[in-house]
């Protein structure tokens, strides 16, 4: 059996790609994955922030156009990246287990320069406005600013001067074997985690059995039952990338500790909530669960979403 994979050409997008690719084909004995390399309208646009060009959907619109049309079988997504409403005609097959999902800090300066060792004043580069009002609430003499690029341009910009720090997943740093570059893991009290942060989102097909039969062994079920209470959060507050919007949902025992947080989109009128409770059967017990957050959280007040 082969099957095609769908997946952006930047190096952590390839990184996790083919790790999951070959875990699959250890998965399913006989089973051959090709790839289909394609570049995303966020992939091309590179110097205005993603609010202004349509979102981070963009990074995943070429790879669902390929499965509509029959190119590839299944596309591998960053899961963050991964709209709540899914495209017409396609579905989440399957939420493999998670990376490490917190954010970390590559500073210059060593390995021993953490956010409180900034200077005052000092320049943090991030594309999340999410990351912008964690670092203002603990540090709000920084200077947060815009940074746009893969992995490896934005901590080149680092090395160069431009920034003296930025904030980065920490998951994508390990796929990419660049673990030893962060110079501080954000704990999530101080930045609680992009919804999804840290796990994949394997996207094919409705109705194609074969491909969700053999994506199915690559489930991951307490995984894709926090992320399926996080992106609940997510569509209860209507978020989108104009939005300061966290979620992060961890299991601890029996039970789920879910955290949100949910920001006017200037970053003002800050607000958190949280949900303790009995560990979730599946995905849509874990939806109810994450919507009763959001609905708290935007009950809370504050301006309405703006779109995309």
């Amino acid at each position: 059996m082969r099957l095609t994979l769908a997946t952006r050409r930047s190096a952590l997008a390839l990184a996790q790609s083919r790790a999951f690719a070959r875990a699959l084909e250890g998965a399913q004995g006989g089973l051959a994955v090709d790839e289909l390399l394609l570049v995303t309208s966020g992939d091309k646009t590179q110097d205005r922030p993603l609010q202004d060009i349509g979102g981070k959907g963009l990074f995943i619109k070429e790879l669902e156009e390929a499965l509509l049309d029959g190119r590839a079988h299944f596309a591998v997504h960053s899961i963050k990246d991964v709209p709540a409403e899914l495209a017409p005609g396609l579905v989440l097959a399957c939420v493999p287990a998670r990376e490490d999902p917190r954010d970390a800090l590559v500073a210059r300066g060593g390995a021993s320069v953490g956010l409180a060792d900034l200077p005052p004043g000092a320049r943090v580069g991030t594309s999340s406005l999410r990351r912008a009002v964690a670092l203002l609430a603990v540090r709000p003499d920084l200077r947060v600013e815009p940074v746009r690029g893969n992995v490896d341009t934005r901590l080149r910009r680092v090395e160069e001067g431009a920034f003296d720090a930025v904030v980065l997943a920490l998951a994508g740093l390990k796929r990419l074997g660049w673990e030893h570059r962060a110079t501080e893991i954000l704990s999530p009290e101080v930045s609680l985690p992009a919804i999804g942060q840290g796990a994949l989102g394997i996207e094919c097909r409705d109705g194609d059995e074969a491909t969700m039969a053999v994506l199915a062994r690559m489930r991951h079920p307490e995984t894709s039952i926090c992320v399926a209470a996080e992106r609940a959060v997510m569509a209860a507050v209507e978020g989108n990338c104009r939005m300061p919007v966290a979620a992060y949902a961890v299991r601890e025992g029996d039970a789920v500790h879910l955290r949100g947080l949910l920001a006017d989109p200037d970053g003002t009128h800050l607000r958190h909530g949280e949900r303790r409770a009995a560990f979730p059967a599946d995905e849509r017990e874990a939806a109810l669960l994450g919507r009763d957050l959001g609905d708290e959280l935007r009950r809370k007040g504050g301006a309405t979403p703006p779109r995309a």
